[in-house]
Protein backbone atom coordinates (compact mmCIF):
# COMPACT_ATOMS: atom_id res chain seq x y z
CA UNK A 1 0.00 0.00 0.00
CA UNK A 2 1.38 3.41 -1.07
CA UNK A 3 1.44 5.87 1.87
CA UNK A 4 3.78 8.73 0.90
CA UNK A 5 1.60 11.78 0.24
CA UNK A 6 4.79 13.86 0.31
CA UNK A 7 6.12 11.99 -2.73
CA UNK A 8 2.87 12.67 -4.60
CA UNK A 9 3.14 16.38 -3.82
CA UNK A 10 6.77 16.33 -5.01
CA UNK A 11 5.76 14.68 -8.32
CA UNK A 12 2.99 17.23 -8.81
CA UNK A 13 5.43 20.09 -8.26
CA UNK A 14 7.97 18.57 -10.68
CA UNK A 15 5.34 18.21 -13.41
CA UNK A 16 4.17 21.78 -12.77
CA UNK A 17 7.77 23.01 -12.93
CA UNK A 18 8.43 21.14 -16.20
CA UNK A 19 5.24 22.58 -17.72
CA UNK A 20 6.10 26.12 -16.61
CA UNK A 21 9.66 25.87 -17.99
CA UNK A 22 8.32 24.60 -21.34
CA UNK A 23 5.77 27.41 -21.69
CA UNK A 24 8.15 30.18 -20.62
CA UNK A 25 10.81 28.93 -23.05
CA UNK A 26 8.50 28.41 -26.03
CA UNK A 27 6.37 31.56 -25.72
CA UNK A 28 7.12 35.25 -25.36
CA UNK A 29 7.06 36.33 -21.71
CA UNK A 30 7.55 39.65 -19.90
CA UNK A 31 11.07 40.35 -18.71
CA UNK A 32 11.44 38.78 -15.27
CA UNK A 33 12.09 41.55 -12.76
CA UNK A 34 11.30 39.88 -9.44
CA UNK A 35 14.21 38.66 -7.29
CA UNK A 36 13.97 34.88 -7.45
CA UNK A 37 14.14 34.39 -3.69
CA UNK A 38 10.78 36.17 -3.27
CA UNK A 39 9.01 33.11 -4.70
CA UNK A 40 10.24 31.10 -1.73
CA UNK A 41 7.99 33.04 0.67
CA UNK A 42 4.77 31.88 -1.00
CA UNK A 43 6.12 28.33 -1.37
CA UNK A 44 7.01 28.09 2.31
CA UNK A 45 3.72 29.63 3.46
CA UNK A 46 1.82 27.15 1.27
CA UNK A 47 3.67 24.22 2.87
CA UNK A 48 3.02 25.59 6.37
CA UNK A 49 -0.68 26.24 5.69
CA UNK A 50 -1.13 22.67 4.44
CA UNK A 51 0.60 21.30 7.55
CA UNK A 52 -1.51 23.44 9.92
CA UNK A 53 -4.71 22.53 8.09
CA UNK A 54 -4.12 18.78 8.30
CA UNK A 55 -2.92 18.85 11.90
CA UNK A 56 -5.78 21.09 13.03
CA UNK A 57 -8.33 18.46 11.96
CA UNK A 58 -7.11 16.26 14.83
CA UNK A 59 -7.89 18.86 17.49
CA UNK A 60 -11.03 20.69 16.27
CA UNK A 61 -14.71 19.84 16.46
CA UNK A 62 -16.58 19.71 13.16
CA UNK A 63 -18.45 23.03 13.62
CA UNK A 64 -15.16 24.78 14.45
CA UNK A 65 -13.55 23.33 11.32
CA UNK A 66 -16.43 24.58 9.17
CA UNK A 67 -16.48 28.07 10.68
CA UNK A 68 -12.70 28.35 10.38
CA UNK A 69 -12.56 27.35 6.72
CA UNK A 70 -15.62 29.44 5.85
CA UNK A 71 -14.05 32.59 7.33
CA UNK A 72 -11.07 32.64 4.95
CA UNK A 73 -12.27 35.76 3.14
CA UNK A 74 -11.80 37.99 6.20
CA UNK A 75 -8.12 37.01 6.87
CA UNK A 76 -7.41 37.48 3.15
CA UNK A 77 -8.73 41.05 3.31
CA UNK A 78 -6.75 41.75 6.49
CA UNK A 79 -3.60 40.35 4.87
CA UNK A 80 -4.31 42.45 1.77
CA UNK A 81 -4.27 45.59 3.91
CA UNK A 82 -0.96 44.53 5.50
CA UNK A 83 0.91 43.37 2.38
CA UNK A 84 -0.57 45.44 -0.44
CA UNK A 85 -1.99 48.37 1.58
CA UNK A 86 -5.38 47.65 0.02
CA UNK A 87 -8.61 49.23 1.20
CA UNK A 88 -11.83 47.28 0.80
CA UNK A 89 -15.28 48.92 0.73
CA UNK A 90 -17.76 48.07 3.47
CA UNK A 91 -19.82 45.79 1.21
CA UNK A 92 -16.82 43.44 0.79
CA UNK A 93 -16.76 42.79 4.56
CA UNK A 94 -20.54 42.37 4.65
CA UNK A 95 -20.39 39.84 1.78
CA UNK A 96 -17.55 37.95 3.51
CA UNK A 97 -19.58 37.58 6.73
CA UNK A 98 -22.74 36.54 4.86
CA UNK A 99 -20.82 33.94 2.82
CA UNK A 100 -19.28 32.62 6.06
CA UNK A 101 -22.76 32.15 7.55
CA UNK A 102 -24.23 30.63 4.39
CA UNK A 103 -21.41 28.14 3.80
CA UNK A 104 -21.41 27.13 7.48
CA UNK A 105 -25.16 26.44 7.41
CA UNK A 106 -24.87 24.50 4.16
CA UNK A 107 -21.88 22.31 5.10
CA UNK A 108 -23.10 21.55 8.63
CA UNK A 109 -26.52 20.55 7.28
CA UNK A 110 -24.84 18.23 4.76
CA UNK A 111 -22.24 16.61 7.02
CA UNK A 112 -23.27 17.41 10.56
CA UNK A 113 -24.77 13.97 11.20
CA UNK A 114 -21.72 12.21 9.81
CA UNK A 115 -19.21 14.30 11.78
CA UNK A 116 -17.30 12.84 14.68
CA UNK A 117 -19.30 14.14 17.67
CA UNK A 118 -16.66 12.99 20.14
CA UNK A 119 -13.99 15.32 18.76
CA UNK A 120 -13.61 18.41 20.92
CA UNK A 121 -11.93 21.70 20.14
CA UNK A 122 -8.65 22.21 21.99
CA UNK A 123 -6.36 25.22 22.38
CA UNK A 124 -3.73 23.52 20.17
CA UNK A 125 -6.38 23.09 17.47
CA UNK A 126 -7.29 26.79 17.60
CA UNK A 127 -3.61 27.78 17.35
CA UNK A 128 -3.21 25.53 14.30
CA UNK A 129 -6.40 26.95 12.77
CA UNK A 130 -5.09 30.51 13.19
CA UNK A 131 -1.79 29.39 11.65
CA UNK A 132 -3.62 27.84 8.68
CA UNK A 133 -5.71 30.98 8.04
CA UNK A 134 -2.66 33.24 8.40
CA UNK A 135 -0.35 31.28 6.10
CA UNK A 136 -3.11 30.56 3.58
CA UNK A 137 -4.13 34.22 3.30
CA UNK A 138 -0.47 35.27 3.06
CA UNK A 139 0.09 32.84 0.16
CA UNK A 140 -2.53 34.31 -2.19
CA UNK A 141 -1.89 37.93 -1.18
CA UNK A 142 1.87 37.61 -1.61
CA UNK A 143 1.32 36.15 -5.07
CA UNK A 144 -1.03 39.04 -5.86
CA UNK A 145 1.65 41.44 -4.60
CA UNK A 146 4.27 39.90 -6.90
CA UNK A 147 1.89 40.03 -9.88
CA UNK A 148 1.09 43.70 -9.35
CA UNK A 149 4.62 44.85 -8.49
CA UNK A 150 6.60 42.97 -11.13
CA UNK A 151 3.99 42.46 -13.89
CA UNK A 152 4.93 38.81 -14.45
CA UNK A 153 2.92 36.16 -16.24
CA UNK A 154 1.10 33.36 -14.41
CA UNK A 155 3.56 30.87 -15.95
CA UNK A 156 6.54 32.76 -14.54
CA UNK A 157 4.87 32.66 -11.11
CA UNK A 158 4.24 28.95 -11.58
CA UNK A 159 7.92 28.39 -12.44
CA UNK A 160 9.25 30.27 -9.43
CA UNK A 161 6.82 28.84 -6.87
CA UNK A 162 7.20 25.24 -8.10
CA UNK A 163 11.00 25.53 -8.09
CA UNK A 164 11.01 26.21 -4.34
CA UNK A 165 8.07 23.89 -3.58
CA UNK A 166 9.79 21.00 -5.34
CA UNK A 167 13.01 21.79 -3.46
CA UNK A 168 11.29 21.91 -0.08
CA UNK A 169 9.45 18.61 -0.64
CA UNK A 170 12.61 16.96 -1.99
CA UNK A 171 14.53 17.88 1.16
CA UNK A 172 11.62 16.63 3.26
CA UNK A 173 11.60 13.32 1.38
CA UNK A 174 15.34 12.89 1.93
CA UNK A 175 15.28 13.71 5.63
CA UNK A 176 12.29 11.44 6.27
CA UNK A 177 13.85 8.69 4.09
CA UNK A 178 10.62 8.39 2.11
CA UNK A 179 12.14 9.07 -1.32
CA UNK A 180 13.78 5.74 -2.07
CA UNK A 181 11.02 3.78 -0.36
CA UNK A 182 8.42 5.48 -2.57
CA UNK A 183 10.50 4.96 -5.74
CA UNK A 184 10.98 1.29 -4.88
CA UNK A 185 7.22 0.86 -4.39
CA UNK A 186 6.44 2.49 -7.75
CA UNK A 187 8.98 0.28 -9.53
CA UNK A 188 7.42 -2.83 -8.01
CA UNK A 189 3.87 -1.64 -8.75
CA UNK A 190 3.80 -0.08 -12.25
CA UNK A 191 0.08 0.71 -12.04
CA UNK A 192 0.87 3.12 -9.22
CA UNK A 193 2.99 5.16 -11.62
CA UNK A 194 0.00 5.94 -13.85
CA UNK A 195 -2.10 7.03 -10.88
CA UNK A 196 0.66 9.33 -9.61
CA UNK A 197 1.18 10.70 -13.14
CA UNK A 198 -2.53 11.49 -13.48
CA UNK A 199 -2.56 13.10 -10.03
CA UNK A 200 0.49 15.21 -10.93
CA UNK A 201 -0.96 16.37 -14.25
CA UNK A 202 -4.24 17.34 -12.60
CA UNK A 203 -2.35 19.13 -9.81
CA UNK A 204 -0.19 21.06 -12.27
CA UNK A 205 -3.25 22.01 -14.35
CA UNK A 206 -5.04 23.19 -11.21
CA UNK A 207 -2.03 25.32 -10.24
CA UNK A 208 -2.10 26.97 -13.67
CA UNK A 209 -5.71 28.04 -13.19
CA UNK A 210 -5.01 29.17 -9.62
CA UNK A 211 -2.19 31.50 -10.68
CA UNK A 212 -4.25 32.81 -13.63
CA UNK A 213 -7.22 33.54 -11.36
CA UNK A 214 -5.10 35.40 -8.80
CA UNK A 215 -3.37 37.44 -11.52
CA UNK A 216 -6.58 38.31 -13.41
CA UNK A 217 -9.19 38.66 -10.67
CA UNK A 218 -7.15 39.04 -7.48
CA UNK A 219 -6.68 37.04 -4.25
CA UNK A 220 -10.13 37.93 -2.83
CA UNK A 221 -12.08 36.52 -5.79
CA UNK A 222 -9.85 33.42 -5.78
CA UNK A 223 -10.55 32.85 -2.08
CA UNK A 224 -14.28 33.33 -2.69
CA UNK A 225 -14.15 30.60 -5.34
CA UNK A 226 -12.26 28.26 -2.99
CA UNK A 227 -14.71 28.87 -0.13
CA UNK A 228 -17.83 28.25 -2.22
CA UNK A 229 -16.56 25.44 -4.49
CA UNK A 230 -17.81 22.64 -2.22
CA UNK A 231 -21.26 24.19 -2.14
CA UNK A 232 -21.34 24.50 -5.95
CA UNK A 233 -20.14 20.90 -6.37
CA UNK A 234 -22.91 19.53 -4.14
CA UNK A 235 -25.59 21.68 -5.81
CA UNK A 236 -24.49 20.41 -9.23
CA UNK A 237 -24.58 16.83 -7.95
CA UNK A 238 -28.30 17.33 -7.27
CA UNK A 239 -28.93 17.78 -10.96
CA UNK A 240 -26.58 15.07 -12.22
CA UNK A 241 -26.80 12.38 -9.53
CA UNK A 242 -30.01 13.12 -7.60
CA UNK A 243 -28.17 14.16 -4.42
CA UNK A 244 -30.58 15.35 -1.70
CA UNK A 245 -30.25 18.70 0.07
CA UNK A 246 -32.45 19.45 3.08
CA UNK A 247 -34.16 22.79 3.78
CA UNK A 248 -31.23 24.09 5.87
CA UNK A 249 -28.81 23.29 3.07
CA UNK A 250 -31.02 25.08 0.54
CA UNK A 251 -31.21 28.12 2.85
CA UNK A 252 -27.41 28.19 3.15
CA UNK A 253 -26.99 27.94 -0.63
CA UNK A 254 -29.49 30.76 -1.24
CA UNK A 255 -27.66 32.98 1.28
CA UNK A 256 -24.28 32.37 -0.42
CA UNK A 257 -25.51 32.91 -3.99
CA UNK A 258 -27.44 36.01 -2.93
CA UNK A 259 -24.25 37.41 -1.32
CA UNK A 260 -22.22 36.70 -4.46
CA UNK A 261 -24.93 38.27 -6.63
CA UNK A 262 -24.96 41.35 -4.43
CA UNK A 263 -21.16 41.60 -4.64
CA UNK A 264 -21.28 41.49 -8.45
CA UNK A 265 -23.95 44.22 -8.48
CA UNK A 266 -22.06 46.39 -5.97
CA UNK A 267 -18.81 45.97 -7.93
CA UNK A 268 -20.54 47.04 -11.16
CA UNK A 269 -21.97 50.12 -9.46
CA UNK A 270 -18.55 50.94 -8.05
CA UNK A 271 -16.93 50.64 -11.50
CA UNK A 272 -19.64 52.84 -13.06
CA UNK A 273 -19.07 55.51 -10.43
CA UNK A 274 -15.31 55.43 -11.07
CA UNK A 275 -15.86 55.82 -14.85
CA UNK A 276 -18.27 58.72 -14.36
CA UNK A 277 -15.84 60.47 -12.02
CA UNK A 278 -12.97 59.92 -14.48
CA UNK A 279 -15.05 61.29 -17.36
CA UNK A 280 -16.02 64.40 -15.42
Amino acid sequence: RFTSSNFMVFCSRIVGLAFAISVTQLTEQPRLKAPFYKYSFTSLSNVLSSFCQLEALKYLSFPTQVLGKSSKLIPVMVMGKIIQKKTYPLYEYVVAVIILIGVAIFVISEKGEKANKEQETTFAGLVLLVGYLTFDSFTSQWQGHLFSQYNMSSYQMMLGVNTFSASFTFVSLLTSRELFTAIDFVLKNPDCFYHIALFSICGATGSMFIFYTIKTFGPLVFTMIMVTRQLVAIVLSCFFYGHHIDSNGISGAVIVFAAIGYRIYAKEQENKTKKQNAAS
